[in-house]
């Protein structure tokens, strides 16, 4: 299960985005949409998870619960194979992790060289690529992580062959400082993820001492509590989509409404507001504990409604969706 789940959350995107050239204004639009939907598509599978699938596990049993997420699996795998003549594939250039590694031991070899602030006496790769015949966008030469640029220093005596351990071409170091540049706005997102698994976790525990009837007679399974978290998602992304985009397009002059670190921001923000409704639920619910003496069994249902729980659902699902789509 683990090694399914995460071929496909790792690769998905990235093969999506491959389907749109980032150098036309158009596609790149279509892109932004795109994952804009795609995730609002994988809402609605969670949400039918968080409702359908957990009542049919409750009432027919796990057996036919993995049935259905089995032949789900299979009429998605059929859908997507029937478009393969369809897809554009981009050339394979080699791990990242290989071509980073590239830059950094020529950049270590030659930690003794003088460094130039001319890009003239840095190996460019443009005519480089074009020998290989590889179509690969160059970057302007840039002044942040300076020490890189060693690696594609020009040899002195004239021998400028790149050699993959021993030099690097001025575009090969520049993506790699795009990527070094990415770490610090990553580790934000860790924050995010760690609130994300007390949905999971934490607030799924707070449930199962709580009132969580509809009426007399209908129950709300404690699982389908996460249906709240998918409905919120699927209502930021057209909310979003068709409003918010719309009106920051103006305001902003900015084609696509917020800049990605804008929506980094938002969706960091929006994180902040779940713990705290998590936080005054639980200080509610533990008031409601000890009004009724109920502290020393913590097994017991506290008389307080689930519903409680919505807003920290509703804030978390909400940010999820900015951090998405700003991450695809």
């Amino acid at each position: 299960m683990a090694l399914g789940t995460g071929g496909i959350k790792s690769s998905i995107s990235g093969f999506g985005s491959d389907q749109f050239d980032d150098t036309h204004k158009q596609e790149r639009h279509q892109m932004n949409k795109f994952f804009n939907w795609f995730f609002f598509s994988t809402s609605i599978g969670s949400l039918g998870a968080a409702t359908i699938l957990v009542y049919v596990e409750d009432d027919f049993g796990w057996p036919w619960g993995y049935g259905i997420c089995s032949c789900a699996v299979a009429i998605g795998l059929a859908v997507f194979l029937s478009g393969t003549t369809r897809y554009r594939f981009k050339k394979l250039v080699g791990s990242p992790l290989t071509q980073t590694a590239a830059v950094f031991v020529p950049a270590w070899r030659n930690r003794r060289a003088e460094l130039t602030a001319d890009p003239s006496r840095l190996i460019d790769g443009g005519e480089y690529e074009k020998k290989k015949e590889e179509e690969k966008q160059e970057f302007p030469h840039t002044k942040q992580f300076r020490f890189l640029d060693k690696a594609a220093i020009k040899d002195p005596n004239g021998t400028n062959m790149v050699n993959k351990w021993r030099t690097s071409t001025l575009t090969d170091v520049e993506e790699v400082k795009l990527v070094i540049g990415l770490l610090p706005i990553s580790a934000t997102t860790v924050m995010y993820w760690t609130i994300y698994i007390q949905m999971c976790t934490f607030s799924v525990s707070q449930a199962t001492t709580m009132k969580h009837h509809i009426g007399k007679s209908f129950q709300i399974p404690v699982a389908s509590l996460n249906a709240f978290f998918v409905c919120s998602s699927l209502l930021t992304v057209p909310v979003y989509d068709l409003i918010v985009v719309p009106i920051t397009r103006k305001s902003l002059n900015n084609p696509h409404g917020l800049t990605p670190l804008q929506r980094i921001g938002v969706g960091l923000v929006l994180s902040i507001f779940s713990m705290v409704a998590a936080a005054l639920a639980e200080v509610k619910r533990l008031r409601v504990a000890r009004s009724h003496g109920l502290t020393n069994d913590p097994t017991t249902v506290v008389p307080l409604s689930v519903f409680w729980l919505i807003p920290q659902f509703f804030f978390a699902g909400s940010g999820q969706t900015r951090l998405f789509t700003m991450a695809s």
